[in-house]
């Protein structure tokens, strides 16, 4: 028997994470024509995971890649709650790596939708 939905959750949950690393992939490259390096992807740490750590300068952003089927739903994508895990993580990030901590850190997200260009926003949160 097969009844709807049985079966379901684990197959869109996997289609949702490789969607969600194509839309960090494609963030990425976005930040790298940009003139960023990335020094983290999909950064797991004891506090949260990092999407991306790019550095520019003496700038390193701690970027979240939020991706939506629609354009319209992406302005409010980043909650206060996933704020506050990603100011903890980059906080751990840069009590691991001390040469970043001589950084000014910011914290910026990257929205992609399909058939877009990713949208970067720099510094959209203040910790």
């Amino acid at each position: 028997m097969t009844g709807k939905g049985t079966g379901n959750g684990s197959e869109k949950r996997r289609r949702a994470r490789r969607a969600g690393l194509r839309a960090e992939t494609a963030a990425a490259w976005f930040l790298r024509c940009k003139g960023y390096r990335i020094e983290a992807k999909n950064l797991r740490t004891p506090l949260g995971e990092i999407d991306i750590a790019a550095r520019r300068g003496g700038t390193l952003a701690i970027v979240e890649v939020k991706r939506r089927p629609d354009a319209a739903d992406l302005g409010s994508a980043v909650t206060a709650a996933q704020q506050r895990r990603l100011v903890n993580a980059a906080g751990w990030l840069l009590s691991a790596r001390p040469a970043l901590a001589r950084l000014t850190v910011r914290f910026d997200v990257v929205l992609v939708a399909p058939g877009r260009l990713p949208l970067h926003l720099p510094n959209a949160w203040q910790a």
